[in-house]
């Protein structure tokens, strides 16, 4: 069936270079509004899918879109899970399913107190279902700002290419994250000044990161993110 999902997909390469079918794949979902860009400056030595949104149901819980999002994933070989920002509330609501090899969280949380108290408070108030979808379009500018990025050209281009309907769904599925389950496999990467996702229970907090980090910091993320591979995995499973 997950082949389904990945119509028209060409083998995605990075600056690791070219899908490889002796690889583990690692599945990497993007954050709220954005896609597969934030992931090209990434340098991994495994398979990685880039795994694009799908629509939400009408009043669809972060559950159930989770759980019709997994169907992109080959589950009859190991795998790996990425989630940035909001993709990684979806990475680790698919884990609790599926049970990946490992599940890697960038500028994201694992459960719902790791989150601002304030987005929890706001998510209470309902009032997100009543704010215009043309609302969600965040000025670049105060975008800029808030991501904490130099690439303020990548930003706007995604920015420009969000859905805003899909953006209102997932702020209020944000806002509304009722997860306290801790993963049983799980690496947490976050920045230092990260003022959307504050750092919080942090495995590895990157000095000066901030919420765009998994491209401002490629670099340092992806020797991450290859070394916590290598101690996780047996390297049996490595090809």
């Amino acid at each position: 069936m997950y082949s389904a999902y990945l119509a028209g997909y060409a083998p995605y390469t990075n600056r690791c270079g070219t899908f490889k079918k002796d690889e583990m794949n690692i599945y990497g979902i993007s954050g709220l509004g954005a896609d597969k860009r934030v992931f090209e400056r990434l340098s991994l030595e495994q398979n990685l899918i880039p795994i694009d949104w799908i629509d939400p149901e009408p009043n669809e819980s972060i559950e159930s879109y989770s759980n019709r999002l997994k169907e992109v994933i080959d589950t009859s070989e190991p795998f790996i899970l990425i989630g940035v920002s909001f993709g990684g509330l979806i990475a680790t609501e698919i884990s609790k399913i599926l049970n990946p090899e490992l599940t890697i969280l960038i500028s994201s949380a694992e459960t719902k107190n790791e989150l601002r108290s304030i987005y929890r408070g706001f998510g209470k108030t309902n009032l997100i279902k009543l704010i215009p979808n043309k609302l969600f379009d965040m000025p670049r500018g105060f975008a800029t700002f808030m991501f904490g990025t130099n690439e303020k050209k990548l930003l706007s281009d995604i920015l420009d290419d969000t859905d805003l309907k899909f953006t209102k769904w997932a702020i209020n599925e944000l806002t509304n994250w009722k997860n306290e389950t801790k993963l049983e496999k799980v690496v947490k990467i976050n920045g230092s000044k990260d003022k959307l996702i504050p750092p919080s229970q942090s495995d590895y907090l990157i000095d000066g990161g901030e919420h765009f980090m998994v491209v401002d910091k490629a670099d340092e993320i992806s020797t991450i993110i290859n070394n916590e591979i290598k101690k996780y995995v047996p390297q049996q499973r490595l090809k």
